[in-house]
């Protein structure tokens, strides 16, 4: 039976659009790590990254901490860079401080987790990877990207 993987445009847009602050779970201070790479790039593109990682003490100069439950800030996203059996935890912890929605990366599936989230009112993207989502839906430098021969942003031909 495949799985439900949720890579609804208009839940992934809506993300996209309204995140601020994302939580990146399982993020490491190694800059060859995807999750690294990953939140780096979101970094540069004005979101606010913070380090969810017990093995860290700090990422791009900034804390680390070892569980979603000891961020200090509002989280909007938490962006899941954690082996599938450790997802139904996490997703736990992203209802309990009110995150607004919850990202499995490319390869961590947990359906049970993600209804659960869903449930509680958490958008949810699964088995997707959040830089190439950003780069598919608002362009590589951040902003929707223009066909300037109709002066469209050409996103609406990925749903």
């Amino acid at each position: 039976m495949p799985t439900q993987s949720f890579p609804d445009p208009a839940t992934i847009r809506k993300i996209l659009g309204s995140a601020r602050t994302i939580a990146v779970v399982g993020l490491s201070s190694k800059p060859d790590r995807p999750s690294n790479q990953v939140a780096r790039y979101l970094r540069e593109r004005g979101y606010r990254i913070v380090a969810v990682n017990p093995n860290e003490r700090e990422v791009f100069g900034d804390p680390a901490y070892p569980r979603l439950s000891e961020v200090p800030v509002p989280i909007d996203v938490v962006d899941v860079f954690r082996r599938s059996e450790y997802v139904s935890r996490i997703v736990d912890e992203a209802i309990a401080i009110g995150a607004r929605a919850i990202w499995l990366q490319i390869g961590v599936v947990d359906a049970e987790a993600a209804a659960r989230a869903r449930s509680a009112g958490l958008d949810v993207v699964m088995d997707r990877c959040l830089k190439v989502e950003h780069a598919r839906y608002l362009g590589p430098a951040g902003r929707p990207e223009v066909d300037s021969a109709v002066g469209n942003s050409d996103q609406g031909a990925l749903e």
